[in-house]
């Protein structure tokens, strides 16, 4: 395994360590008040893409990480919608 490949799975490692807590704070307790809506909209779609060019260029770290990262994405912004467009305070 080369240094570029190291590199992406560490990469890989911390991106999702770096969404999990949210994703799991986020499931539990429902609150979604400090998140901005732009702002994980536009990092979940940038996970797309990622992840979209690493199913194009069969980089599997980008692709992994990426697919993972557009699901926690995912998941948060629609709890984000849900909270603020359909359920009534």
């Amino acid at each position: 395994m080369d240094l570029a490949t190291i590199i992406g799975y560490a990469a890989t490692v911390t991106l999702l360590l770096g969404y999990l807590p949210q994703t799991i704070r986020t499931i539990r307790t429902r609150s979604t008040d400090d998140i901005a809506m732009g702002t994980f909209s536009m990092m979940g779609l940038g996970a797309l893409l990622f992840a979209i060019q690493g199913a194009m260029t069969g980089n599997i770290p980008l692709l992994v990480a990426n697919v993972c990262s557009t699901t926690m994405s995912a998941i948060i912004f629609g709890i984000k919608v849900y909270n603020d467009y359909f359920r009534r305070k």
